[in-house]
């Protein structure tokens, strides 16, 4: 259930907090007044593309917030694969900041992508949009809404077709690169043997250019070194009168002459010994590097050669000596390939051929669930249908075979609707109008919602096309949901209005050089007021109250019942 919405410095709003309930909860206010803001806000804290106009004038950035209270296991599950620990109470909280040029998603107080909020917010909330309805009228998105229906069988089932079905890509692409004539064939071959032969016969070692390229660049640089080596010798080592061995040589006996006479004359006797020692033992560690730096012209030659060798093989076969092994293992079993082209092409058909009996046997299996699916879903939509003031309709999910198999299988799926007697069932975009577009949309909301998928369904002026009776049933339809399923809705139907459980108003004001969207829950004589207001009420007189208490009225009968 979606607790509360914090939006701050973003378009009209300066700082909005609301808290919503459980039940119906509706949003009403004046055309332009920012309820479509309401929306704008939500989708942006799941991570919608945000616009720098889109920052109230003057401010650095923008805020908004949404608190959940989900403890459900999939939300959980969802929580933990983001890697992020579930609070012990179910709270979810998503943030978004905004500024100019970037922003930042956090759950609980975790940074993450917007993607990552996206997937988290597919177990939490559904938002109908004002014109999604218009998706009914794509076949395609007809396939979606069954799948969504058919509960946890179908996603592996879905999962094992589209891997088939790419392997198969796979394995047919592969097929056709390989068909070559005799003469590709045998030019193949010469060229795996001429690749092969080189590498092996250079037998590169891992690891083996950058010793090598140590050691030449010691060589290279050997008689820099030697002679540095040597002057730094002369000067700190004892052999030389003048260095610096032989001068702490003489300091240290001069103060061991007096160092007697007092105790802290010894600790600094001491320190000198100290001192003569390291420069002792520095004399011996560079004497002997200078030893080891004696190499002759025949060694820096192989070495040279060497490292050729080896950089040729990278410039050809990889950047590595690592890249260079691989491609020759992939170039030897290239050549036990070609040596028995003929048997290799046919083992490669016959695993095609076993993929595709195993891909047809999958999307069967697929197929199935979806038309044992599809009979119970149509039931329960004509039945919504029916209580959405359709009544008579004929409502049938057809499954069809289609052509050719795709990643989500060889259906064909395709709702089909009857709304008068002895009509023959047609598809959606040949029958249905705006408004019975929206109901049908509601229809099938209503009975997703049903499957427990989410906590939470907003719907943005699911009314539109619609009036009178029917807007009654509407609003008789979204309280039944409401009972299991927390509802957000924007309307200017007062008919569903009189309905909510809890009423929040939107209201626009202005002044000399500022304008604000506020949001405000309302009750009681408030409430009643917008009712009236709704019923188009120019002016707030008795008669329009009354009308307003007589349709609450009407509504809070129908809850009881």
């Amino acid at each position: 259930m979606l607790q509360s919405l914090h939006v701050k410095n973003l378009a009209l709003i300066e700082e909005v907090e609301v808290e919503f309930g459980p039940g119906l909860n509706i949003l009403t206010g004046e055309t332009g007044a920012g309820k479509s803001l309401l929306i704008g806000s939500l989708n942006l804290a799941l991570g919608a593309k945000f616009e720098k106009d889109m920052l109230r004038r003057g401010a650095e950035s923008a805020l908004v917030e949404l608190m959940f209270d989900d403890d459900s296991q999939g939300v959980r599950e969802k929580l933990e694969s983001l890697g992020i620990e579930p609070q012990e109470d179910g709270t979810v909280i998503l943030t978004r900041r905004l500024q100019a040029g970037k922003s930042i998603c956090r759950i609980n107080g975790e940074t993450v992508t917007a993607r990552q909020v996206k997937e988290l917010a597919e177990s939490l909330l559904d938002i109908y949009g004002q014109h999604e309805h218009q998706s009914l009228l794509h076949k395609k998105n007809h396939m979606e809404i069954l799948d969504g229906y058919c509960g946890e069988k179908l996603p592996p089932a879905a999962q094992r077709v589209s891997e088939l079905y790419r392997e198969c890509g796979k394995l047919r692409a592969e097929l056709e690169n390989e068909t070559m004539d005799e003469a590709a064939k045998a030019r193949e071959q010469s060229l795996a043997e001429f690749e092969l032969q080189e590498i092996e016969a250079a037998k590169p070692v891992p690891g083996e250019d950058e010793e090598l390229e140590k050691s030449y660049r010691l060589m290279v640089n050997g008689k820099r070194i030697l002679e540095s080596l040597t002057e730094s010798y002369r000067y700190t080592g004892g052999d030389f009168e003048s260095g610096a061995g032989a001068e702490l040589g003489r300091a240290l006996k001069a103060l061991r002459s007096v160092s007697a006479y007092d105790g802290r004359l010894e600790e600094l006797e001491g320190q000198l010994t100290e001192i003569d020692s390291l420069l002792a033992d520095y004399n011996r560690d560079i004497s002997e590097y200078m030893s080891r730096c004696e190499f002759d012209g025949e060694d820096f030659q192989r070495t040279e050669e060497r490292l050729n060798v080896l950089n040729r093989l990278k410039e050809k076969y990889g950047g590595t000596i690592q890249a260079v092994i691989r491609y020759g293992q992939e170039r030897q079993q290239q050549l036990a390939k070609l040596s028995d082209y003929d048997a290799y092409l046919e083992k490669l058909k016959a695993r095609l051929g076993e993929r595709e009996r195993e891909l047809e046997e999958a999307c069967g299996e697929l197929s199935a669930l979806r038309s044992e699916n599809a009979g119970r879903l149509a039931g329960q939509l004509k039945e919504a249908l029916q209580q959405l003031n359709f009544l008579t309709v004929e409502f049938e999910i057809a499954v069809r075979p289609h052509q050719e198999i795709t990643s989500k299988g060889y259906d064909d799926v395709e709702f089909l609707i009857s709304t008068n007697p002895g009509e023959s069932l047609k598809p959606l975009s040949q029958v249905a109008s705006g408004g019975e577009l929206s109901r049908i949309m509601l229809a099938i909301k209503t009975v997703l919602a049903g499957k427990g998928a989410v906590g939470t369904l907003i719907f943005d002026e699911i009314d539109a096309g619609i009036s009178g009776r029917t807007a009654w049933k509407v609003s008789e339809k979204l309280d039944t949901v409401a009972r299991d399923t927390q509802v957000l809705c924007i309307t200017h139907l007062p008919q569903i209005a009189a309905m909510a459980d809890s009423h929040f108003v939107i209201e626009k004001s202005s002044t000399q050089d500022n304008t604000i969207t506020d949001i405000k829950p309302v009750e009681g004589e408030e409430s009643l007021t917008e009712l009236a207001r709704l019923l188009g009420s120019d002016t707030l007189t008795e008669e329009a109250l009354s009308n307003a208490r007589q349709m609450r009225a009407q509504a809070l009968s129908y809850k009881e019942r």
